[in-house]
């Protein structure tokens, strides 16, 4: 990653989801009893509003479906829908796995559950469409995390690892990892065991560029991710 710009973040925010859309920037923070839905300032980081989640509940990842932002749960198999414009409840859908990251991709919702697998929901329903598993040169990748659509591609944030990787939606190939080691600066480093891992991205298609940030991390980087040579 190469940084362009760095927005302040909470340190407090345990992230689980990141959502970019039409100049606006959603946010899902996890944790019992801390759990909430938030829209930031993008350029300054500061809560806008916020909704707290009953205590029952440990948020996950975010993705934004016509005009409705859909919050995942951890344990509680219940995906909470809230009205975008007003952050009043909107009702909630039920799944039969965790519920780790989200996103959508204009036709489609993709959800991961930390295993090595996508699976792609329908944006009205919810009902499972498809399972695709994800591999690296043949290999499962466990621990997918927080998703972000772009176009072909789904990143994805592999949890306790400063990687993101970029899978091919249609194949679940992995085709491109992004070592993202140079964004943890010691005192995250330091933080690390106690759960404050690289998580949660968005994207800004006006700019081309990626938000991207942790749990619990005092910054937000806007990135770009650039190719390079690596030696066999």
């Amino acid at each position: 990653p190469q940084v362009l710009n760095e927005i302040p973040h909470s340190v407090t925010d345990f992230t689980q989801g990141l959502v970019w859309a039409d100049g606006r920037l959603f946010q899902s923070a996890g944790r019992y009893g801390q759990s909430r839905l938030q829209e930031l300032d993008p350029e300054t980081g500061e809560v806008i509003r916020e909704v707290a989640l009953d205590d029952q509940y440990f948020a996950e990842g975010l993705a934004l479906v016509d005009g409705r932002l859909i919050q995942l749960t951890w344990k509680e198999s219940a995906a909470l829908i809230w009205d975008a414009e007003t952050f009043e409840p909107d009702g909630e859908f039920s799944y039969d796995t965790e519920g780790w990251g989200l996103c959508y991709d204009g036709d489609a919702i993709f959800m991961s559950d930390g295993s090595p697998n996508l699976f792609v929901r329908d944006a009205e329903t919810f009902e499972l469409l498809d399972t695709i598993p994800v591999t690296l040169e043949g290999q499962p990748v466990p621990q997918l995390n927080e998703l972000e659509c772009v176009e072909g591609d789904v990143w994805a944030n592999v949890w306790q690892t400063p990687a993101i990787v970029r899978i091919d939606k249609a194949t679940g190939e992995v085709t491109g990892i992004v070592d993202a080691r140079g964004l943890v600066t010691p005192e995250m480093a330091a933080n690390w065991a106690n759960g404050a891992v690289l998580n949660g991205i968005a994207f800004n298609p006006e700019t081309e560029t990626f938000l991207v940030t942790g749990k619990d991390w005092p910054v937000m980087y806007e990135v770009t991710f650039e190719p390079v040579q690596v030696d066999q």
